[in-house]
């Protein structure tokens, strides 16, 4: 019947791929070790089981469908206590709104609401105002040779805005920022035991630090997001505990997804308009060429380059037998290089037609994709519009990671 299982050599020789992946020049440049993934097949054999999905129409396909689910905490608890997925932090995480499936995923997400036009508007604003401060900073450092543009801005703005926007001090969010970068680590593709035991920590210390922030602002609730949760989750909940425990991990939830991808997406569409400053002068002259650029971006190297999902039941995806429970990893970082789906898709082209998967797909359409990209396009508006362009110092680092891109060092100085 056109029906194939995956041999265990074929795992084997994909062990090598993902081996050059973690290393320094992996990281830098993906893309050829992706290409050689998308040789082996649309769907193809994980080293550690289950299956890679390298296809575009592919991954669209299993993000738009409900027949296949989010690894929830009913899955996370069958795979056993010695596993990755029964760490505190990912036990923890699996109750956060990325991981909830229908029902509880319907609930939860119409209690966060969403990024209206209204919200939008008023975070503009403050994205605006910290964005010319962060900028001024920028352009004193580059007076005095080079900058660190992670630093400087990349990283500084999203916790900027969430925080103001959660109402949190801002002494709090440089150990805010610092912990979100400890913490993802559980949600990597193969985490080590040393990164597992970071994020337990850091996961630790969050859920003291919002559980905390909950109790303050029923208290003391004011004109923010966690006092309307709280109002939402106790029209919605008689239990106040599980009110309260439900308002804590969508203020997790955002926290998180604002720091570590909107963060990584701000610096690596700037390092892409370094590396083709023909693009400085146009979207100066043209603002509206910026929105572009940013998709574009978003599909040449998105945040987040690994998006995984477990079958509902058993089924064939591209003629691979699939089981029940089984994970897919949907290697959307390769799936944005298919050629099948982009004409010479190795290139960057502002102009081209968008299509990403960058915001994943279905009913997990990325709730904060409004805010990042507002971020993005009032940054890069503001950058080419107050600055002459910039040069690279040197070539940046990146993290060792696979899932969730993270560019270490951004080193510019004036071209």
């Amino acid at each position: 019947m056109g029906v194939t299982t995956i041999p265990s050599s074929d795992r084997r020789a994909a062990v090598s791929l993902f081996s050059r992946l973690r290393t320094a020049k992996g990281q830098a440049d993906p893309f050829p070790i992706y290409a050689e993934l998308r040789s082996r097949g649309a769907v193809s054999p994980a080293p550690w089981g289950g299956s890679l999905v390298t296809s575009f129409d592919l991954c669209d396909r299993v993000l738009r469908s409900r027949q296949w689910l989010e690894p929830d905490k009913r899955w996370r608890e069958k795979q056993g206590p010695g596993t990755r997925w029964n760490a505190p932090s990912s036990r923890e995480m699996s109750s956060t709104l990325p991981a909830l499936n229908p029902p509880d995923h319907t609930r939860v997400r119409r209690a966060a609401g969403a990024f209206d036009r209204t919200t939008i508007e008023r975070l503009g604003r403050t994205v605006e105002r910290v964005t010319d401060g962060l900028l001024d900073s920028l352009e004193e450092r580059l007076r005095s040779g080079e900058a660190d543009f992670v630093t400087t801005v990349g990283e500084e703005l999203p916790v900027a805005a969430i925080g103001d926007w959660l109402g949190l001090p801002s002494a709090d969010l440089p150990h805010l920022r610092n912990l979100t970068h400890d913490q993802v680590f559980t949600q990597e593709l193969l985490p080590s035991a040393s990164q597992l035991a970071l994020s337990d920590a850091a996961t630790a210390e969050l859920r003291s630090y919002f559980t905390d922030l909950v109790r303050r602002r029923r208290e003391r609730p004011g004109d923010d997001p966690v006092s309307r949760w709280i109002e939402t989750w106790d029209a919605m909940e008689p239990d106040r505990d599980k009110a309260d425990e439900g308002v804590y991990f969508l203020a997790l939830f955002v926290l998180l997804a604002a720091l570590e991808t909107t963060a990584n997406m701000l610096s690596t569409t700037t390092l892409l308009l370094v590396e083709h400053p023909e693009w400085w002068d146009r979207l100066a002259a043209d603002p509206d060429l910026v929105p572009g650029f940013v998709e574009e971006a978003l599909r040449y190297d998105a945040p987040t380059h690994v998006i995984s999902r477990i079958a509902a039941r058993d089924c064939v995806l591209d003629g691979t037998e699939i089981r029940k429970d089984e994970m897919v990893h949907l290697m959307v970082g390769a799936a944005h290089r298919d050629p099948s789906r982009h004409s010479d898709p190795d290139r960057f082209d502002p102009l081209r037609t968008p299509g990403h998967l960058a915001f994943s797909g279905g009913i997990h359409y990325c709730l904060g994709a409004p805010l990042a990209r507002m971020e993005a396009h009032v940054l890069l508006g503001r950058l080419v519009g107050r600055l002459p362009r910039l040069a690279l110092a040197r070539r940046p680092s990146w993290a060792p990671r696979v899932a969730f891109r993270r560019l270490l060092n951004l080193d510019v100085t004036l071209a």
